[in-house]
């Protein structure tokens, strides 16, 4: 563990903005941060009061944003766009209690108890000993009762305990168990960001095991528990919970090989070389696509691991048995998006994040039945697909990996997988190379034309020719202005044989 390495710079910067008869400290998860030498860009001070005020105060001096977080707790923030090319949140909070001593004893883990005066930037406040903990590798809470004061804290335990690689002390897990039905009267506000955390940490499956091991996830996700009484049926070698946690896994693993600081030197088995190989390519690509957020604060890879946790959870409701023995799942994709969209509506997550995990999860089988047809998904397939799913198509790709994975484990077909994968590749180079001509051709007619070329009257059958021509053209059959009115003229005709022949045909 390093000595204290504080961000000076801005901290030096902030000096100024603060009242000279005010006590403020710097606080939590910067201190601890500094001391294992890892990246810092969340900065959290503690005061006596007037703790809206002084964030005020220094977003005006930094000409920064300003915003109050919660009046009735006295807590500020202020955002720093661009700062040493980085995006900084500093948060002002009052004490939890009548002195700093007594705000950090309120904290949750000592070794998020630790303070530095912004008047003595050299000298560690430790009265719950955090810097100790950290050198010995243990998450220890600061009080007897601090999961019941705040149940959020069992699963924050688990994260910064795989995060920062700790180790629970006895006292820690004992204290969580009495805590973990309170889970159910968490605000879903804090529940879901804490989840997004975790599911965007390094690990999430393993945090998401250790949850489940305590009896907690079943409080945080009550879904997910049904699928404990789905046992393993061939080819999957685990039960559906078991298998829905190795998918995440997998997952995770999927997007350190894709990503744009994966080692392309190392590739210690087979299916890791394969997978940067042959996907490799869409490394920066995928970067820019998992970077974009529907909600501040909220990544995209967090809601990719939320769906792949969610990508079956239709099964224990369709699991049927045929004559033969054979188990089925019959629409779970759909029944499962369903469930996924309701979980995250209750997660109060935005409209847009509820569309995106329902419509990932509906559609999270389609590149595996283009792989198990036996050939590569042909240009009008493709423009479907993506006209079905739209961006969302890639995080399906990845996710049809990832569950494949997690299906066969050790005994799956090298020749399945990389027949998968050059199916993902087909996909993904559709999606990022050849949008203009497979995903999104030019429009080349549009209903005005159709109603001015054929003189017919404006109704559905123009849409409907319009998206027929659009196929077409996708597939590579219309090419021009020309041939686009040709087959219009195709389709009025059929439709105008069809309308002639079921003419009457339901009347009396």
């Amino acid at each position: 563990m390093s000595a204290l390495s504080l961000p000076l710079e801005i901290l030096t910067k902030i000096q100024p903005a603060i009242p000279k008869n005010s006590e403020v400290y710097l606080v939590g998860g910067a201190i601890r941060d500094s001391l294992l030498a890892r990246p810092i860009t969340d900065l959290d001070f503690t005061l006596p009061d007037h703790a809206i005020d002084t964030a005020r105060r220094v977003a005006n001096y930094l000409r920064a944003a300003f915003y109050p977080l919660d009046i009735s707790r006295d807590i500020g923030r202020v955002i720093i766009e661009e700062w040493d090319s980085k995006r900084w949140t500093l948060d002002f909070a009052a004490f939890q209690g009548q002195d700093l001593e007594t705000d950090l004893y309120n904290r949750d883990f000592t070794v998020n108890a630790m303070a530095v005066s912004m008047r003595d930037l050299d000298t560690l406040i430790d009265p719950l000993g955090g810097a100790k903990d950290l050198r010995n590798k243990t998450l220890h809470v600061c009080s007897s009762h601090s999961f019941v004061d705040d149940p959020i804290r069992v699963p924050r335990a688990f994260r910064q305990a795989s995060d920062l690689n700790l180790t629970f002390s006895s006292g820690t897990k004992a204290g969580m168990y009495p805590a973990i039905p309170y889970l159910e009267s968490i605000s879903q506000d804090r529940l879901r960001d804490e989840l997004f955390r975790i599911l965007g940490g390094a690990r999430p499956a393993s945090v998401l095991r250790g949850l489940d091991v305590v009896g907690a996830l079943k409080f945080m996700l009550p879904e997910l528990d049904a699928l404990k009484t789905v046992a393993a049926a061939p080819p999957h070698i685990s039960d559906a919970f078991s298998h829905s946690l190795n998918t995440v896994q997998k997952l995770n693993k999927i997007l350190k090989i894709l990503s744009i600081e994966y080692d392309t030197e190392s590739n210690p088995n087979w299916i890791t070389g394969l997978i940067s190989v042959k996907l490799g390519r869409y490394r920066r690509h995928l970067d820019e696509h998992l970077k974009t957020s529907l909600v501040p604060g909220r990544s995209l890879t967090g809601l990719l691991m939320l769906s792949a946790l969610y990508h079956d959870v239709g099964k224990p409701a369709t699991r049927t048995v045929d004559g033969a023995g054979e188990v089925h799942f019959f629409q779970h994709d759909n029944l499962g998006a369903q469930k996924a969209y309701n979980r995250a509506r209750i997660l109060r997550m935005s409209r847009l994040e509820c569309d995106r995990i329902c419509r990932i999860v509906k559609y999270h089988m389609r590149p595996i039945l283009f792989a198990q047809a036996g050939e590569l998904p042909a240009r009008r397939s493709i423009y479907r697909f993506f006209q079905a799913t739209g961006e969302t198509g890639v995080d399906i790709c990845l996710l049809s990996l990832a569950d494949t994975l997690a299906t066969y484990g050790t005994e799956l077909p090298q020749a399945k997988l990389i027949f998968l994968v050059d199916v993902i590749r087909t996909l993904l180079e559709s999606w990022w190379e050849l949008a203009d001509e497979v995903v999104s051709p030019p429009i080349l007619i549009n209903g005005s034309d159709l109603i001015e070329e054929f003189q017919i009257k404006p109704g559905p059958l123009i849409g409907r020719i319009l998206s027929l021509a659009r196929e077409a053209q996708a597939s590579g059959e219309i090419q021009s202005r020309a041939q686009a009115l040709d087959f219009a003229r195709h389709c009025i005709k059929d439709a105008q044989i069809m309308e002639k022949d079921t003419k009457g045909f339901f009347e009396p």
